[in-house]
């Protein structure tokens, strides 16, 4: 079952932050502190209230077994782009120990026609370079790329 996160549901959604976090600070010691996560409580519990971010979770008997963190992005009136709605996967992850069983792709495909159903002109998300699986992923759902962040370490 996919439904949007509520509080009760805090330990097994940090429990996910903590394992998506991992897979950032493997890949990037540089830039993410090992054993961190990307929310405090406090953070998370003003998260689940905003109706602007989204959490959605994958239960089974109780068991959050992944969530999109998601952000609506409102265009309108900017001097240099076009007026559109946009929501944004801030982060997507499934519980190391179900994954390959199809859960990304049903929270991706709910995801998705949650963002057609509110009125948005596009889905967009980023991957950090050297999360290689992520980016497989998304190119196996039909992603494409459409802008690069690049860098050059001082």
């Amino acid at each position: 079952m996919i439904r949007l996160a509520k509080e009760k549901d805090m330990e097994q959604i940090n429990n996910l932050l903590y394992q998506v976090h991992k897979v950032h600070s493997d890949a990037r010691p540089d830039l993410f502190k090992a054993g961190g996560k990307k929310y405090t409580d406090e953070e998370l519990k003003e998260i689940i209230k905003d109706e602007e971010k989204p959490i959605f979770v994958y239960e089974t008997d109780g068991k959050i077994e992944g969530y999109a963190f998601c952000v609506l992005i409102n265009n309108d009136g900017e001097k240099s782009l076009c007026d559109y709605r946009s929501l944004y996967i801030d982060d997507l992850c499934v519980d190391k120990n179900c994954r390959g069983k199809g859960i990304g792709k049903k929270l991706f495909d709910y995801v998705l026609e949650y963002a057609k159903r509110i009125g948005c002109y596009n889905l967009t998300l980023n991957v950090w370079e050297g999360n290689d699986s992520a980016m497989q992923f998304y190119k196996n759902i039909g992603l494409k790329i459409q802008k690069i962040g690049m860098e050059k370490i001082l």
